[in-house]
């Protein structure tokens, strides 16, 4: 059984015992950000990820260090990982909800959105496959958006967690019913296969669909908690 923690948190206050957590590099990338509301998702993703880290690996959350170094351009924009730990990290984040999970070394994918916005057709025709599409006609606008957002968040969970995000095609991937216990039933991209991907959705907080990937064959247990920092 492979066990997988998610930690919930909601914006964290631009307080200097944050902001002290991060590192030069993230210094850089949290004043990039021009909205307040972006640099302050930014900046709880990474505490969020340092205190969850710090609690796995026996460590003061002000001695984790992350490499987020992307593998295609070298930007520190990648998966955050600390060097040399059995560690791995997802950081997701919609409106005011902020989330990471965490495995013992097993790739892991979180993605959550909001859920309370409408779901436009051509959106839907975009990223579903005709199996999906047949699955949510017939609902109400306010069942399809559900519908449709909790197809959403499993492709981009299980494409975070091959590392690989949206180079994967998400028509390349078939889910089971968005009213039924999450899986992938079919792909047609050589990164994921069906029988080596477990997936869980997630109960997340109201407004908001999310799930979590992970790219094994072992059976899974996910946990999630939603406590302030």
């Amino acid at each position: 059984m492979i066990e997988c923690a998610v930690r919930w948190s909601e914006p964290l206050p631009a307080e200097p015992r944050f902001l002290a957590l991060l590192d030069e590099l993230e210094q850089g990338r949290y004043a990039n950000y021009r909205q307040d509301i972006d640099k302050r998702r930014f900046l709880t993703g990474r505490v969020l990820a340092k205190t969850v880290a710090a609690e796995r690996l026996g460590l003061a959350v002000e001695a984790v260090s992350f490499d987020a170094t992307c593998e295609d351009c070298g930007k520190p924009h990648g998966r955050p990982k600390v060097p040399g730990a059995p560690l791995m990290l997802s950081i997701s984040h919609s409106g005011d909800l902020i989330g990471v999970a965490a495995t013992a070394g097993t790739p892991v994918g979180l993605d959550v959105e909001t859920a309370t916005r409408r779901a436009e057709d051509s959106l839907m025709e975009y990223a579903l496959t005709p199996a999906e599409l047949a699955a949510i006609s017939g609902l109400t606008d306010d069942q399809r958006a559900t519908a449709f957002f909790t197809y959403w968040t499993r492709k981009e969970a299980v494409m975070k967690a091959t590392g690989k995000g949206l180079k994967i095609p998400l028509q390349s991937i078939t889910f089971s019913g968005y009213d039924e216990q999450a899986r992938l039933v079919r792909s047609t991209h050589e990164a994921l296969d069906p029988d080596r991907t477990r997936l869980a959705d997630l109960k997340a907080t109201e407004g908001y669909r999310a799930a979590v990937a992970l790219i094994t064959s072992d059976d899974i247990s996910v946990t999630e908690d939603f406590s302030p920092l």
